[in-house]
């Protein structure tokens, strides 16, 4: 049987890595509502609840924090944004949430780490529908 290809083998990792980062946010009290959400526009890993707040959380395994938080391009995050604004679209009831777009970071040897409000974006279609982090 051949070796699992490369692009197997990061499938793999990012499963694993949300899996984790899913963990350690119910341990931070969150609630994880949906994981691996697909739009036309972009992906968001996780959705997880606290309290009033609703975050859209990317997942990055990376070697370092820093490495982690360059993965996540203006591109990806304008992905993101769009995807969450089409999903709460979907959701009434999250129009009376915070939203919050969070980075949780995966790395050999070292805890996963939780970057609250990661980005923020000027032109963010989110806000229309939910209220802002500040």
């Amino acid at each position: 049987m051949p070796p699992p290809s490369r692009q197997r083998l990061a499938d793999r990792l990012g499963r694993r890595a949300e899996w984790l980062a899913a963990l350690w946010l119910m341990a931070k009290g969150y609630t994880i509502l949906e994981r691996r959400v697909r739009h036309p526009a972009g992906e968001i890993d996780l959705i997880a609840l606290r309290g009033r707040v609703l975050a859209f959380v990317e997942v990055k395994a990376r070697r370092t924090l820093e490495d982690a938080k360059l993965a996540v391009t203006p591109a990806q995050q304008a992905g993101i944004v769009r995807a969450a604004s089409s999903w709460c679209g979907r959701r009434p009831w999250t129009a009376t949430r915070e939203w919050r777009f969070d980075l949780v970071a995966i790395g050999t040897g070292w805890r996963p780490r939780h970057l609250c409000d990661a980005w923020r974006t000027s032109e963010d279609p989110a806000l229309a529908h939910g209220k802002p982090m500040r």
